[in-house]
């Protein structure tokens, strides 16, 4: 079984590190019509991103799962052609719409802003013709490992990253605040703002505190556990993250994945080794802390309540404050233009001196504020100069392996090279065959001229020279002959690439399952062609998406049954407070609980049969 380690990218440059750091996969935004609006790419990125990646037989994914509006639908036809024609390998769907087109035959996954959470979301999904499923993040091992006995599709789970607080393709508190919507790419993260907490009574039970915020998703411990529930593709969150952090997370993950394959039948997804030049750590870019998630039940310790922003690691203690300096305990380095962080309070360091063992003073740049720093409490670094700069340039060389095999024929001589695929050439060499006056000496020269494959994505292990005696063949001869080799090699190498094609079938009649799914404006319908699909399987009533009144008023008549529910969590603040009324304890506060921000109120529902909170618009607001 091959094991998918994909990683994102926001530009060609961060792709192709991304690749040399060992990704098998990497998922990037195409022009438009992706997730991550922000982050749009050409064709020729693309295109030459996929040449790139495919010499290390890795994939190219771009990501479509936007909901389109029917002139954008078609749009979304022709650009999937495109992509098609630039070598892309797969996409990344919302929009159910896009099933009416004439697509490319390469495969598709659903998107995790399908929503999807249950083996009977998933099993339709197979049904009506995807190839792959990208779980919600909320899923346990147990929920994982349900669906995969239940369901055909290869399965794809976020490993590391950012959390989103609410169900993917399920929120809409972004476009509720601002206009901007999530499921067109556009959100502007209202869960990271910073929240009062308010009772039935008007009373502020928690102020100013990021109360939708979360820690970053940290799996790193549980990767073989994925494995046995049915995980085959392993996602790194972050297409807007810089090249640094995808340098980091993913070299980190191909250490550990290659630690665990190569045995039982599991393998990599793609060729090479990698070799790094630094050790991969991610609580050294950007990271608010880790947290397994839902992945092994409810975890307390999931929330980032002080800030949104990185965090680091915990380096040592704060001992005192003096004027214009700090007296730190830590066994780290601390350097100037690291950056320390205590809650929401960081600076830049603008010199640091150690003065002791132990112990560092440091100065802070000017215009800091430190007054509100606590002795005694811990210190975190955000900004780790030294680490950053061993990701700058080339930080990771991924080669793909060959044996050579040098022997002497009726005319001359042929080498012989086999990747470790298998993909084999032979070329033959007219020369004169000069007996060598110091035959070691002609031995070597021999594998050490072949064996030269620096400079290229390639690395010879070994070389075996079969003649039947030592000849003598000038030094540039026999570089001239491996150059010649390595062309043809690479020609075989590209005929011998293997595009994925689509291998689902639609299976009909499949009917949505609604029970315990989204339903109604959920489905996040903005276009004619999705509301003939879900129509066609099963959904009678067609409500239009909430944006529709935004960006396609003609779709926006269409009844609405519910009132809007913006946000829907696995994720309870009153868990996180202590307060679960599954503890039989009295609750101190009054109901209803809302969120007050930026001079809004949402009010807060709780759905404990499903073990659920929801986010609603507070009428009196």
């Amino acid at each position: 079984m091959k094991i998918e380690l994909l990683s994102p990218a926001k530009d060609l440059a961060t792709g192709i590190a991304a690749v040399n750091h060992g990704a098998d996969a990497v998922y990037i935004g195409g022009p438009r019509f992706g997730a991550r609006a922000a982050a749009g790419n050409s064709i020729e990125d693309l295109e030459r991103l996929a040449a790139y990646a495919h010499r290390f037989r890795a994939r190219i994914h771009v990501t479509v799962n936007t909901i389109l509006t029917d002139r954008e639908l078609e749009e979304t036809g022709r650009l999937a052609w495109r992509l098609y024609e630039a070598g892309i390998d797969a996409f990344i769907v919302q929009d159910m719409g896009l099933l009416s087109l004439d697509l490319p035959p390469v495969p598709l996954h659903a998107s995790t802003q399908a929503d999807n959470r249950t083996a009977e979301k998933v099993r339709f999904l197979q049904d009506v013709g995807f190839d792959r499923a990208v779980l919600a993040r909320e899923l346990s091992l147990q929920q994982i490992a349900d669906i995969h006995a239940k369901c055909d599709i290869d399965l794809e789970a976020f490993v590391h990253g950012a959390l989103c607080v609410c169900y993917s393709g399920q929120c809409y508190l972004s476009h509720a605040l601002t206009g901007r919507s999530a499921n067109r790419g556009a959100c502007a993260q209202p869960c990271r703002l910073a929240w009062d907490l308010e009772d039935g009574k008007g009373n502020i039970l928690l102020k100013d505190k990021h109360l939708l915020s979360l820690k970053d998703m940290d799996r790193s411990q549980y990767l073989r556990e994925m494995m046995a529930a049915g995980i085959t593709s392993f996602k790194i969150e972050g297409r807007l993250k810089d090249i640094a952090y995808v340098k980091n997370v993913t070299a980190r993950y191909r250490t550990l994945l290659d630690g665990i394959l190569g045995r039982d039948g599991l393998e990599p997804a793609s060729a090479g080794r990698t070799v790094f030049t630094f050790t991969p750590d991610p609580a050294r870019t950007f990271y608010r802390g880790g947290t397994d998630y839902f992945l092994n039940g409810r975890d307390k310790d999931m929330t980032q309540w002080g800030t949104p922003k990185s965090v680091g690691a915990e380096i040592g203690r704060l001992i005192q404050c003096g004027r214009g300096f700090l007296d730190v305990a830590t066994d780290e380095t601390l350097r100037n233009g690291d950056g320390l962080c205590q809650g929401r309070i960081g600076f830049r360091i603008n010199r640091a001196e150690q003065t002791g063992p132990g112990r560092w003073r440091v100065y802070p740049a000017a215009g800091t504020d430190t007054g509100a720093l606590r002795t005694g409490q811990p210190l975190r670094r955000n900004a780790d100069t030294a680490f950053l700069r061993l990701l700058e340039g080339d930080s990771a060389r991924r080669t793909i392996r060959l044996h050579l095999r040098f022997t002497e024929t009726a005319e001359g001589f042929a080498i012989q090279i086999t990747d470790e695929e298998g993909v084999r050439i032979t070329r033959r060499f007219v020369c004169e065959k000069i007996p060598a006056v110091k035959p070691e000496q002609a031995t070597e020269t021999v594998r050490d001229r072949l064996m030269r494959w620096g400079g290229t994505i390639y690395e010879a292990v070994s070389c075996d020279i079969d003649w039947p005696g030592p000849r003598f063949i000038p030094s540039a001869r026999l570089s001239a002959w491996r150059k010649e080799a390595a062309e043809a090699l690479e020609e075989a190498r590209i005929a011998a690439w293997q595009p994925l094609r689509r291998q689902r079938t639609v299976q009909l009649p499949a009917t949505y399952p609604t029970d315990g799914d989204a339903a109604g404006y959920r489905l996040n319908i903005l276009n004619h062609a999705a509301a003939d699909f879900y129509r066609a399987h099963g959904i009678p009533a067609i409500e239009a998406a909430l944006e529709a009144e935004f960006v396609n008023p003609d779709f926006a008549d269409r009844p609405r049954t519910t009132a809007p529910v913006l946000m829907t969590c696995k994720y309870c603040i009153r868990h996180a407070m202590g307060w679960c009324t599954r503890t039989g304890k009295p609750m101190p506060y009054a109901e209803p609980l809302f969120l007050r921000a930026r001079d809004r109120r949402f009010r807060l529902r709780f759905d404990c049969r499903r073990c659920e909170m929801q986010i609603l618009p507070d009428r009196t607001s």
